[in-house]
């Protein structure tokens, strides 16, 4: 059965990159850039991603199996405008991806095919649409949020995902880009509950997988005094 799922590399107090990249001079010497490296050192060190990429040597270790996994498991991709400019001439010819892409966006633009069986799609009528469009093509694979992190809030925000795997890196950052933001638009007693069903640790990154249960209302208790929750949100 095709899953939506999402993963992101997170620094323990919960930012993926640093503050956003305003466009003057070069994103490579940004302070988004050195953050968002920071927190993905520990992927693009296995040979899984080199590979992917068209390189060779990596670490063939526990994070290298994850990044095989991912791909492996991916039969189509979600991806934001952003992420898809900014890595369409470092992919190159042949991305990593092999797989079709849907790039959510308000710009049209023509479908653009890449070598290695990678496609990019624009879609122009929300993420909705981007996330069934991917899944009509999976091939019963999963339907892969592939990012940025303001895209996997959306798809979180819509009910569309099943599943989130945080790759928590032992830094902190202190200051940029969240994964999770005010503009999920929890009320003020509610929240998005998650069932951990898998916790691998490494040196490097601890990877926690979350099936995601969806919203729910906070509920107030009594303290450990027996009789169990006592009101519910609204």
């Amino acid at each position: 059965m095709t899953k939506v799922t999402a993963q992101l590399s997170v620094s323990v107090d919960g930012f993926y990159a640093g503050p956003q990249f305003d466009g003057n001079g070069d994103w490579m010497g940004s302070t988004e850039s050195a953050k968002f490296f920071r927190v993905t050192r520990w992927a693009t060190d296995t040979a899984a991603w080199r590979e992917r990429q068209g390189f060779s040597g990596g670490e063939q270790d526990t994070n290298s199996e994850v990044i095989a996994e991912s791909f492996g498991a991916a039969g189509a991709y979600v991806m934001g405008r952003r992420m898809a400019d900014g890595g369409e001439i470092p992919w190159g010819e042949e991305p990593p991806f092999r797989a079709p892409v849907f790039v959510v966006t308000h710009r049209p633009r023509q479908r653009l095919v890449k070598g290695g069986g990678t496609s990019f799609t624009y879609v122009t009528d929300g993420v909705a649409s981007a996330v069934e469009q991917a899944r009509a093509v999976a091939g019963g694979k999963d339907v892969a949020v592939a990012g940025g992190g303001s895209l996997v809030r959306q798809v979180l925000k819509a009910g569309l995902l099943d599943e989130l795997e945080l790759h928590v890196v032992p830094v902190v950052l202190g200051t940029g880009l969240r994964v999770f933001d005010a503009d999920l638009d929890l009320g003020d007693r509610e929240g998005i509950e998650l069932t951990p069903t898998r916790v691998l640790t490494t040196p490097q990154v601890t990877h926690i997988r979350y099936a995601v249960r969806g919203r729910a209302p906070l509920v107030l208790d009594d303290r450990g005094r027996g009789g169990g929750p006592t009101a519910t949100a609204n």
